[in-house]
């Protein structure tokens, strides 16, 4: 089982009644429900207003992947939870960051740049899987169409990704790249586009599927344990 805590805001969802009419108890919820529905994570739920933001050693430690939405209080995470989840990627954690979270301290900080784009609301969307074999694209066909999103476009200020598995085309005629993956010391860190409060878009079933293999992929590989720093001196005949 993978243990997976799915980070929200939950700032919208308590005062735009448009929002709450879509995730009446919070987008998190939505996103365990389709990670617990799916089998092979042991989900848990952690928000901004939760004492250390929901993101203390305790829940960290315990955590293999973290999902994070965030858009109006980026500035309100605190800098020691940011700085506790950026060691954890680095020490292997896996981190999915959605929509808005591209402009969270945690993404910024672990990008190194600005992470800007433009942007607009209300568009349609087509999102084109354009890595065919990759792992978070199983299960999905060619496209993805969302009658109604915010357009985000390029240019898209981060690090070349070290994929990219999504590309999103608008009726603006703006393209993006929704789906990068990076790598960040043992951590794996993946950024999907599609996810505005203002719409409905993770009760879609193609965009939960993309949540759910993004999780699966961003888990830390099982494999021996890094070791850095000073070392014994070679034992007699290793290397040879």
């Amino acid at each position: 089982m993978v243990r997976v805590t799915v980070w929200n805001e939950y700032r919208h969802e308590r005062r735009d009644p448009v929002v709450r009419r879509h995730y009446p108890h919070g987008m998190h919820t939505v996103l365990a429900g389709a990670l617990a529905g799916d089998g092979g994570f042991e989900v848990t739920t952690a928000t901004l207003d939760e004492p250390g933001h929901g993101l203390v050693d305790e829940v960290l430690d315990a955590t293999e992947v973290l999902t994070w939405w965030g858009h109006a209080a980026h500035e309100e995470v605190a800098d020691e939870a940011v700085e506790r989840v950026r060691r954890r990627v680095l020490d292997g954690m896996g981190l999915v960051v959605l929509h808005s979270g591209h402009l969270s301290k945690v993404f910024r900080t672990l990008m190194g740049t600005r992470c800007m784009l433009k942007y607009r609301k209300g568009d349609r969307e087509r999102l084109w899987v354009v890595d065919h074999g990759h792992p978070i694209a199983a299960g999905l066909p060619e496209r993805i169409e969302l009658g109604v999103e915010e357009m985000y476009g390029e240019p898209f200020q981060i690090p070349p990704p070290d994929e990219v598995v999504f590309v999103s085309w608008f009726s603006g005629g703006e393209v993006f790249r929704s789906g990068c993956t990076f790598r960040r010391g043992r951590g794996r860190v993946f950024y999907f586009r599609p996810g505005d409060e203002q719409y409905p878009t993770y009760h879609h079933p193609l965009i939960q599927r993309v949540v759910v293999n993004a999780t699966r992929w961003a888990a830390p590989p099982h494999g021996p344990e890094e070791v850095v720093g000073r070392v014994a001196p070679a034992e007699a005949g290793h290397g040879r």
